[in-house]
């Protein structure tokens, strides 16, 4: 068996500006660390044969500089997840898989997409999950999702509910899918925590064929055609864009859940930055210089310039180039409705 890793680094992040920019995404932030993020997922990506991201046209010439070592995929435009993977699934099986011509090549062939932008506290409980679900994706060619163990009830991430559990021929343990569900509420996030629901950690590994299969009976149907027959762009302007889950992973009946039980978190929103950076005396966290004074509960964050935060308590208070931002921690989310804003007025 091949194995692919294909890292996702496309977007932006919009939720952590001011730090990112339409012209500095966070992957390239070296955000709770001294290496960019996506330059950590890269080193978590040594489980895989072969290593592949997925990027745009504005951040191609970037990427090699934090993944010297990947080969390079280039979407036409940002449409989400959904027809990011469908291309570079594509992609990979042309050059990876047995009909690439390569006499040398294994016939089974298997992809595991990850997005660029997690912390991961235990590389080797990574690897070995990854390596896992490679072989329940490429025995029973399932798309395979891997379903995080919450340590707390979460509003801010979305949940797997496991349904029977199953194992391959070889003995591999795994969940059958029973469904998604959306970001909740308090309460209904206790519900799921309660009940064994996993977070959906966003990471899938499937065998090419599995997959474009799928996605021709889903909304990107259209766009496996158009790949099939060579015309990515007019491919890409057809298609809307769409989440992997909503598009292939919901419509599917026999998707497969792998547990993963290392210590996960998805660099979403400021508020993560608490969980991830030592707490001082009063439960602030601070990246870059600050002085804080009967202030507690802060997240603090930016690049050369000094912040002192007086008498509050839970607030993100961000300062990097020539933007100030300030949030509640509890609503870090919102962030994105100013940045819709400014793309609006071009100031983003």
């Amino acid at each position: 068996m091949t194995t692919v890793a294909l890292i996702l680094a496309g977007g932006i992040g919009s939720r952590l500006y001011p730090a990112s920019r339409g012209d500095r995404p966070k992957q390239f932030l070296p955000i709770g660390g001294e290496e960019s993020l996506l330059a950590r997922t890269a080193e978590r990506a040594g489980f895989a044969d072969e290593l592949v991201v997925a990027t745009c046209p504005e951040f191609v010439d970037e990427v090699p500089e934090h993944t010297p070592e990947a080969e390079v995929i280039v979407e036409p435009d940002r449409k989400d997840t959904g027809p990011a993977l469908t291309y570079a699934t594509h992609r990979i099986r042309e050059r990876y898989g047995a009909e690439s011509g390569e006499e040398d090549t294994d016939e089974q062939l298997v992809v595991v997409a990850m997005p660029s932008d997690h912390h991961v506290a235990d590389t080797t409980a990574f690897q070995e999950t990854m390596e896992r679900g490679a072989r329940v994706a490429g025995e029973t060619g399932r798309l395979v999702t891997f379903g995080v163990t919450p340590d707390r009830p979460e509003t801010g991430y979305g949940y797997i509910e496991p349904g029977p559990e199953r194992q391959t021929a070889t003995g591999e343990q795994f969940s059958e899918l029973a469904r998604f569900h959306e970001k909740p509420d308090s309460e209904t996030a206790n519900e799921y925590v309660e009940a064994g629901y996993r977070w959906n950690s966003g990471i899938f590994a499937w065998t090419p064929e599995s997959f474009l299969s799928a996605a021709a009976d889903s909304p990107l149907g259209a766009l496996v055609d158009r790949l099939a027959a060579g015309e990515l762009e007019a491919g890409f302007d057809i298609v809307d864009p769409v989440s992997v889950d909503y598009a292939v992973l919901e419509r599917v009946d026999d998707a497969a859940v792998v547990p993963a039980e290392f210590t996960w978190d998805d660099l979403g929103s400021w508020d993560a930055l608490e969980r991830l950076l030592p707490q001082d005396a009063n439960g602030n966290v601070a990246i870059g210089e600050h002085l804080t004074i009967d202030a507690a509960d802060n997240v603090v964050a930016s690049d050369d310039k000094h912040v002192s935060l007086v008498g509050v308590s839970g607030l993100a208070v961000v300062a990097y180039d020539d933007r100030v931002l300030v949030v509640p921690k509890g609503e870090a989310q919102r962030v994105r409705e100013a940045v819709s804003m400014l793309k609006a007025d071009d100031e983003f």
